[in-house]
């Protein structure tokens, strides 16, 4: 009955923090003027009104929600699959391949790209090549390994090799390409507008059904590889499986947001903290909900400066995420 009211406030949570969104920005709209152009008005003595609500805060809100959602659900599926309560979206490198791909269209080509303009499509597309190049090569490494551990290395090696090449190409490339580069290191919401939202939402949706379909073979994984093989989860096969799920969520949120840190790492111990369970069938939708709910409330607060100011998103993250993982550390520690 616990998990049932938790879930039940939650999600109620979830709703209000998607209104609050909706209805707050970092321009001032009357709250009623707001409800009727969501009730379909077309204010046409306020015109710019409706693009805001409809363009902007609407598509934002839904954006970090499922970013949020998907990052805690890839979390949750590392730290699982490693056992390692440290383990997160940027362990496997995934993420830093997504990273050199925008690093190579913006650093090579600023004068033609800009921070939040009409470098939308080659930035989201080289961020997506570069994460899936890297997913395809983890996922030939896990047939040739059939290790966790080496697989964790090889995440690691590929981090590194592609964190040398980042600083290779920042070191030649122009002062406007660094600064492009950078404003997008910080993570945003606000790039996603309602007609890129469709594409944004099928693979979030894709990659969370995906992950929701691993639930049982997660809960052997918890006992260790050979139990687990006693039970009948076929080991190998779930890894595979598990890299496409996170490979998937990690490239379309890195893709479309940029790399949102810590909310991957933070908020499947904050799941597991409130749900006092071990149990995916709880602990998944948990972390989806609670991810969801944080990164709403990140992007509301980020828009708090107002007069058209807005706090980037990585600026926020770390301070909910790191006295959790810390927490995390000493309780290990201790235990």
């Amino acid at each position: 009955m616990k998990t049932r009211t938790f879930f039940i406030a939650l999600f109620c949570v979830l709703i209000l923090l998607l209104l609050a969104n909706i209805f707050w920005g970092s321009l001032s709209i009357p709250a009623e003027a707001t409800w009727r152009i969501l009730l379909g008005d077309r204010m046409e003595d306020h015109p710019s009104w409706r693009a805001i609500v409809w363009e902007g805060r609407v598509p934002q809100a839904l954006t970090a929600a499922l970013c949020g959602a998907s990052l805690s659900t890839c979390g949750l599926l590392l730290q699982t699959l490693f056992r390692n309560p440290l383990a997160g979206p940027s362990i496997l490198g995934i993420d830093s391949g997504a990273n050199l791909g925008v690093a190579l269209v913006m650093l090579t080509g600023a004068s033609f790209f800009s921070a939040g303009g009409g470098a939308f499509l080659p930035v989201v597309t080289a961020a997506m090549l570069g994460a899936l190049f890297t997913m395809m090569l983890l996922l030939v490494m896990n047939r040739i390994l059939r290790s966790d551990i080496m697989l964790l290395i090889t995440g690691v090696i590929i981090s590194s090799v592609t964190g040398s090449l980042i600083q290779l190409l920042n070191f030649s490339a122009t002062e406007e390409g660094v600064h492009n580069f950078i404003v997008w290191g910080m993570g945003n919401f606000s790039a996603v507008s309602m007609d890129r939202l469709p594409l944004f939402c099928l693979l979030s949706v894709a990659g969370l059904l995906a992950a929701s379909l691993l639930v049982k073979p997660l809960d052997t994984l918890l006992l260790g590889e050979m139990y687990a093989t006693n039970l009948g989860t076929d080991v190998a096969r779930t890894r595979t499986l598990l890299l496409c799920a996170t490979g998937l969520l990690t490239a379309t949120t890195v893709a479309f947001c940029g790399p949102v840190s810590f909310l991957g790492l933070a908020v499947p111990h904050i799941a597991r903290l409130a749900l006092r369970s071990s149990t995916h069938r709880v602990l998944l939708p948990g972390a989806m909900l609670t991810g969801a709910c944080l990164t709403l409330l990140c992007n509301l607060v980020s828009v708090l400066p107002s007069s058209g100011g807005v706090i980037p998103i990585n600026v926020l993250t770390p301070i909910i995420g790191a006295p959790v993982i810390l927490y995390v550390i000493f309780h290990h520690n201790n235990g």
